[in-house]
């Protein structure tokens, strides 16, 4: 494999098409109307179907694109090929939906020829697009300003500028959506579940927490050995204390047990009860509350803990470990 070291042409080329790149997206945010902004964002946030992204060529993977970060913010949006909805995809397609149509010529032929259908249809059309005097610029309800100088790299021919611009115009502009929209974290994360905001805004203790049998819980009378027996039964690494109502006294932890089989007379190992080796009055947490916060009770405080007894009111119901937050990756 050829190696490329900084000063070498090739390496500074890339440096300076990005740069050109970058160049040209500001040059996009300044010669954009704030009025053509402002009624874009209007249109897809009073609109009561979805927004139907338009492209062809590497303008259609742009589309795709911004439809994917627009229904992943809270806007459903769909890609559709010109070509395919002139041959039946165009069935997607209401008067309750918003268009939103990306060529740096404005006058690809098969987006010019989708748009009287649109009009039939009272679907409003916002337009990414590099000539404001073209036939998609003209036929547009909102037209946002994406002309650039010149592509990228030395030929001026690939679409590379064109389409960072117009990716670049897409994504602030889902961002002006969800904005207008109101769109909170909280909202945000559910279309995420699967990431890690998401997790931590979604995810509850009692997704993760060991109940019904796998709680590991022995009456205060309980002797040492029985408790070693319920700590090594369920390898969780404690065990919840609770009274014949099923209330919480107490929590104790296999280091507890170690540290008082070690300190105690072996001759009053036999008089060594739960009650005696339990923590009373534990931290706990509820079921409901998100398992980012046992996150931070156990890790935040003086000394760390690796367990939290789960409690609903007063009743053991369960007990999370910090390991089996870590390991849904929070």
């Amino acid at each position: 494999m050829a190696h490329i070291s900084v000063g070498t042409p090739a390496f500074q080329q890339v440096i300076e098409l990005l740069q050109s790149e970058a160049k040209a997206i500001e040059a996009c945010a300044r010669q954009l109307d704030a009025k053509e902004v402002e009624r874009a964002v209007s249109l897809i946030c009073s609109a009561k179907g979805k927004v139907v992204t338009l492209g062809v060529g590497k303008s259609g993977i742009i589309a795709q694109k911004i439809a994917a970060t627009m229904t992943s913010t809270g806007t459903e949006a769909v890609a559709i090929h010109p070509t395919d909805a002139m041959h039946g995809d165009l069935g997607y397609v209401s008067s309750n939906d918003v268009a939103l149509a990306i060529s740096n010529s404005g006058e690809t032929d098969e987006l010019i020829e989708l748009l009287p259908y649109l009009k039939h249809r009272a679907v409003p059309i916002i337009a990414i697009v590099g000539n404001l005097k073209s036939t998609l610029a003209r036929n547009a309800d909102a037209v946002l300003n994406a002309t650039i100088e010149k592509e990228a790299g030395y030929l001026n021919l690939a679409p590379t500028t064109s389409t960072s611009v117009a990716l670049a115009l897409g994504d602030a502009l889902a961002m002006a959506v969800m904005h207008a929209k109101g769109i909170n974290a909280e909202e945000f994360a559910i279309n995420h579940p699967a990431g890690r905001l998401g997790k931590r805004l979604t995810l509850r203790v009692a997704d993760l927490m060991h109940s019904g049998r796998d709680n590991p819980t022995v009456l205060p009378t309980a002797t040492w050995l029985e408790v070693l027996s319920v700590l090594s039964e369920k390898s969780l690494g404690a065990v919840n204390v609770i009274d014949s109502e099923g209330n919480l006294l107490g929590i104790i932890t296999d280091g507890d047990v170690r540290r008082w089989v070690q300190r105690i007379k072996p001759t009053e190992l036999e008089y060594l009860t739960a009650d005696k080796m339990m923590t009373k009055n534990p931290i706990t947490i509820a079921p409901e509350r998100l398992a980012v916060e046992a996150l931070d009770m156990m890790e935040n405080r003086p000394s760390q803990i690796s367990v939290l007894p789960v409690v609903a009111g007063k009743k053991s119901i369960g007990l999370i470990r910090i390991h089996d937050i870590v390991r849904r990756g929070l």
